[in-house]
Order: structure tokens, then sequence, then C-alpha cells
């Protein structure tokens, strides 16, 4: 039976996400929930932690931003996010590349809403960021490091009304590097709150995080184990570790030779709208 309604689900208003957010993945050309997304968002409106296993490329992010956001604007109802309290949720993740794309698809949903984020990651200018905390955002998007950094010495900035944690990543977050970071951050947000840990893999270290941080989750499993979706592309190459820098390099170069050189010649004959050829 549980299949069965899953299966009729074709729409994100079928999730029981609100008009706007609805009319935010139609317009970004998100037609149909993915797999992670249908299995998540229902539980996630409940208010129940979770714990996603799902692969790359599979819409993850979009199955715990809109829970967030659907979450920030009913509690403001008709007032909608311009009086929604700041920093109500967290993402950490362990690369700042993730964690622009993860705010990137935060804006994106939330651009018609007056959604307001912060990416805090290293390489970064830090005053820049101090800036980005002190309009109040609704959502933090960092990685653990630069995250610590502003809770140190960022006057003013504290996590003690924190609503939702989202750990993405959660395989790699929990490594040697990150540890230390993660502890400071999870002993200074409020126990009281939902958290959602979406991982490629279930490690003995997520298993340990799951049960010092999560409350009752629900876990939900949109993969087999290291397995990726089916639209991405991959290939490998077994090659001797003194020759990987060239053969990146030869590969980069083939790349350029079939894509971008032709490009920029384009441009430099035709103008700024180079001549397409079929």
């Amino acid at each position: 039976m549980a299949e069965e309604e899953k299966e009729e689900i074709k729409s994100f208003k079928d999730l029981g996400l609100c008009d706007e957010l609805e009319e935010a993945c139609d317009s970004l050309g998100w037609k149909t929930p993915t797999k992670i997304q249908v299995e998540a968002i229902p539980h996630a409106l409940e208010v129940k932690d979770l714990i996603g296993l799902a692969q790359t490329g599979s819409g993850k992010t979009g199955a715990f931003a809109l829970p967030i956001l659907h979450a920030l604007l009913e509690c403001h109802g008709k007032q909608g996010y311009k009086s929604a309290p700041a920093f109500f949720a967290l993402v950490l993740s362990p690369t700042r590349e993730l964690a622009i794309q993860i705010v990137e698809q935060f804006e994106a949903l939330g651009s018609g809403i007056s959604l307001k984020c912060a990416v805090l990651v290293g390489g970064v200018d830090l005053i820049q960021q101090q800036i980005a905390i002190g309009k109040r955002p609704h959502i933090i998007v960092g990685t653990p490091g630069r995250l610590v950094d502003h809770l140190t010495n960022t006057k003013g900035f504290s996590l003690r009304m924190l609503k939702y944690l989202v750990l993405d990543e959660a395989d790699r977050l929990l490594n040697e590097d990150f540890e230390k970071a993660l502890d400071d951050i999870l002993n200074v947000i409020p126990r009281d709150r939902h958290t959602y840990l979406f991982s490629a893999t279930m490690t003995k270290k997520v298993k340990k995080l799951q049960r010092a941080c999560l409350r009752n989750p629900v876990k939900i499993e949109a993969a087999s184990k290291y397995s990726t979706v089916d639209t991405l592309k991959q290939q490998y190459r077994f090659i001797p570790a003194k020759y990987k820098d060239v053969h990146l390099w030869f590969s980069l170069e083939h790349v350029m030779q079939l894509v971008f050189y032709p490009l920029f010649f384009g441009i430099l004959i035709y103008g700024p709208f180079p001549l397409v050829v079929k």
C-alpha cells in the first residue's frame, strides 16, 4: 500500500509543500520529485529527524532545502520571510564548492519569497562574510572550520536560536580534519532542534554521529552502496601515481582543443555570438 501511494506522487504539491515552493520548483524546471525527495520530504514535514543515504546527483539538496523553507514560511504565515527569524537553519558541507552549490539552490528556491542566505567558507575575505552575517540571513551554509572562526570572532553572531541543522556529505565531514570543529559547533547549537544527516554511505562514524545528535530519526535509503545515478557519466583509468599529473594535464588540454579553442576563435571572428555549427 505504501508503495502504491509513493507511485501516485507526481508533483511537489503531492508531497505537501506550500504553493510558493511548488511554484519555485516549477520555475526551476523541477517537474517531478526525485526518489530521495519523495521519501524524505513527507517525513521532514512531519518534523522528524532524517538520515538520508543518497547518490551524487540524486536531488538530495532539494530533499532538505524544501522542508526547511516550508517550515520557515509556515511559521510566519502570510507575513512571509521578511519577518522570519535570522539563523533559522545551518547546513554544513565538507568543501566550499559544495557549500556554494547548496547556497545557490536555496537562493533559487527562495528567490520569490525574500529569502536571505550567507555562505561561510575559506578562501573568502572574513570582513565580507561578517557583513553578510550582519544582514541576519535565514540560512547559513558553510564549512566547519570557517563557521567556528565566525562563532569565535564575529561579534553578535550566535546560533542559539537555530531550528535546523543539516550535515551534508556526513561521511566526509567526520574525518579527522573536521572532528574538532564539528564538536565545537555541536556544543554551541541548541539540542532542541531538527537534524538532517545526508551521506552517500553509512559508515561506522556516521552511525556514531547518528547516536550523538539525532532523535528517533527516520532512515531513508534511496541508493545502493557506492552507487551513482544513471545520468552521471563516469570513467576511470589506472595510471601510475607518478604519471597522474601529466595525464590530467593532457586530458584538460584535449578538452580545451575540442571545446574552448573553437569557441574562443569563433568569438574573435564572429563577435560575442559565435556561429553555431550543426
